[in-house]
């Protein structure tokens, strides 16, 4: 794919029922996906699961989510930069009603799995929230649906089959994603091999950042892309980061994560000539 085809400006991926449809098809590879739908004040949108487990995550208001007798009330936040959010987590094989009174945003990250595991709520106050880096590196992930990762941290918290999503944070003029890292093979206590889509938001008007990927192997992928909100950045390999948010501007990103991997684990490499960098 070309950087073209991996940096996915505002509205690119939009259709009559999403702002934003990322699925494994369009994206290039097998796992991942993420869609952004927008309910108007009293909307709903209903959806099949498939063969893929998903999180409703609130971006803006608030929803109800039902999944065959089970619903979830959602009360959301005003904006990505007001805090954390609770959440739903729906299991394949389902039917899937969003209502939303007052209207709302609404991030549904996916991933293609194998165990049909039970929908439950996850509370905002329980999601754990990580200080990572310092000085210009410094940026808050809000580890909502994280897994195990290399060094000995452990953000898991909430149990999906496949799925691995946080929420990050950067201070306007910091860089966040570094040292460059990678997760494109798989290498049993090392590694381990997945796909990431970064969406973006960035707070106040004609705000922006940078996001870079650069290639981990010949051929690999190679995009510098100014991002803005609504924007999309694909990883199917290579070296990602930094994530560059421009001064006076906090930049949000959203990270979907899966892979081919019997264990669901975020196990990365980074760039030997960046490691000693904050992280």
């Amino acid at each position: 794919m070309t950087s073209t085809d991996l940096h996915l400006p505002r509205g690119a991926t939009a259709n009559a029922q999403y702002a934003v449809d990322i699925d494994p098809k369009r994206a290039g590879w097998t796992h991942s996906s993420l869609r952004i739908v927008e309910l108007s004040p009293g909307g709903t949108h209903t959806f099949t699961t498939g063969d893929s487990e998903w999180i409703v995550l609130p971006l803006h208001g608030g929803c109800t989510v039902r999944i065959a007798e089970e619903e979830f009330q959602l009360l959301g936040r005003e904006s990505v930069f007001a805090g954390v959010s609770d959440f739903a987590y729906v299991p394949r094989d389902a039917q899937v009603l969003i209502a939303s009174g007052a209207g709302g945003r609404f991030a549904l990250a996916g991933a293609k799995c194998e165990r049909r595991l039970p929908a439950r709520y996850g509370p905002a106050p329980e999601v754990p929230v990580e200080e990572r880096g310092s000085g210009t590196c410094a940026r808050r992930v809000r580890n909502f649906a994280s897994a195990a990762r290399a060094g000995g941290a452990d953000g898991q918290g909430f149990d999906c089959d496949k799925l691995i999503a946080v929420e990050v944070i950067t201070p306007g003029g910091n860089w966040s994603s570094y040292p460059p890292h990678k997760h494109d093979e798989h290498r049993p206590g090392e590694e381990s091999e997945l796909e990431e889509i970064y969406y973006f938001e960035i707070d106040g008007p004609n705000g922006f950042g940078y996001q870079r990927v650069f290639p981990s192997r010949e051929g690999g992928t190679d995009v510098l892309a100014e991002v803005r909100s609504g924007d999309a950045v694909l990883v199917p390999d290579g070296w990602h980061g930094p994530s560059i948010a421009q001064p006076g501007h906090d930049m949000y990103y959203l990270n979907v994560m899966s892979g081919p991997g019997q264990t669901r684990e975020w196990r990365i490499c980074f760039h030997p000539d960046h490691r000693e960098g904050y992280r």
